[in-house]
């Protein structure tokens, strides 16, 4: 019924704006008006939401047909979800924006929503196959959207490509007055930017993320930089910050005390309906240290500081999207090359390189400073040009 109201405004010589008419799908922790917003929990009850959330009226505004929910794991957290991988049924899309992921990736719809605490949008987009987009954090607003963590939470697009990705950033970023944690900037005129680079300056993540790399990742990662270097573009070894791997303890701690917040009346008398690991986290939160607590968000201000000095010397970090082409469905995967990005609020963009030797995608992340995100998704679409990866599920491929 919408496309066919779009159709008509169209006829009439009404266009909403850039995405009339693009079908796109809603992760299961966003409202959207008329439909229940589950979290992937039997907890919630399934009354319909009264309001959109601001990222769904934002793409209404710019003439996107909405076409349901995207399921998710419980609670946006790490219990696997359903879904399943449409390259291999036998491998978990990611999570916790698994629907979101797989739903592009088979043709479901054109672009979906997903969220990002650790490695939410990140990590799916890779193991799908499909670029995935976190923003700076503030640059999209929360308002309509069930938390896990407020000093962590991002909203962000999943697509085919970093062009696709720009046309849905652009029409829901932006300030929202009914945001709090929403920034007061203008959305960035991304569409008009991002065909205009030249060969960008990359800095090469080694250390860290080739320690923990299994060896078709670290090779995806060198064949990718070669194709990269033969187009113009110039590559540096980046030196991370002395104690960057003491992120992850601190980055944890903060989405467990936040959350075990926001649960903090539900969780202790329905234990019995929380998934093992959303449960392990949420208790974990509730013993605690204030003082570890704020210790840790005092770290976070260090180290995203220390991190915008190192970037200042690049167009964009580059390192791999996951440690793992995509692994089976008892786990959503390895957060660990996409939670310091989260920590620190820097934006990424995520686009497929390769095929891992069993059929999985692989890919590659770029990292970018505060409010870069159309020169980062420039960069990414340069990179997709030079790059040249064209594959599908072959469930798709074959029409199944």
């Amino acid at each position: 019924q919408e496309a066919a109201a779009r159709d008509r405004e169209l006829k009439s010589g009404q266009l909403r704006g850039p995405l009339h008419g693009i079908p796109v799908g809603i992760k299961d922790i966003i409202d959207v008006q008329g439909l229940p917003t589950l979290a992937g929990s039997p907890l919630r009850e399934r009354v319909p939401a009264e309001h959109d959330a601001t990222v769904v009226q934002r793409l209404r505004e710019a003439g996107a047909v909405i076409l349901g929910k995207t399921a998710t794991t419980q609670w946006a957290a790490f219990d696997p979800p359903p879904t399943r991988n449409p390259w291999n049924l036998e491998h978990t899309p990611g999570g916790s924006s698994s629907g979101s992921a797989a739903a592009v990736a088979v043709g479901m719809c054109l672009a979906s929503l997903g969220s990002q605490t650790g490695g939410s949008i990140s990590r799916p987009a890779s193991y799908c196959g499909v670029a995935g987009c976190k923003p700076t954090f503030g640059r999209v607003s929360r308002t309509g959207v069930v938390p896990v963590s407020f000093h962590l939470d991002h909203v962000g697009p999943i697509a085919h490509n970093a062009h696709d990705l720009a046309f849905i950033l652009q029409a829901i970023a932006g300030p929202d007055a009914s945001d709090p944690w929403c920034a007061r900037r203008d959305a960035p005129d991304v569409i008009n930017q991002i065909d205009h680079v030249a060969p960008p300056r990359l800095g090469i993540l080694g250390e860290f993320f080739h320690e923990h790399a299994d060896p078709e990742v670290r090779d995806s990662i060198s064949n990718t930089v070669e194709k990269l270097q033969s187009a113009g573009a110039q590559t540096v070894d980046a030196s991370l910050p002395s104690d960057f791997d003491t992120f992850t303890a601190h980055h944890l701690l903060v989405m467990e005390v936040e959350a075990a917040e926001y649960h903090r009346d539900r969780f202790p008398a329905q234990r019995e309906h929380f998934g093992p690991a959303i449960a392990q986290l949420l208790e974990e939160g509730n013993k605690a240290d204030a003082r570890d607590y704020a210790a840790a968000l005092n770290h976070r201000r260090s180290f995203t500081r220390d991190l915008i000095e190192m970037l200042g010397q690049f167009d964009a970090l580059l390192c791999p999207s996951t440690t793992t082409p995509a692994p089976t469905p008892e786990t959503t995967g390895d957060p660990r090359f996409n939670s310091p990005w989260s920590y620190a609020g820097l934006p990424t963009v995520t686009i497929p390189c390769q095929l891992s030797s069993a059929g999985l995608p692989l890919g590659i992340q770029l990292i970018g400073p505060p409010w870069s995100e159309a020169q980062l998704l420039s960069v990414a679409a340069w990179g997709e040009s030079k790059i040249g990866f064209n594959r599908t599920p072959s469930m798709v491929a074959h029409g199944s």
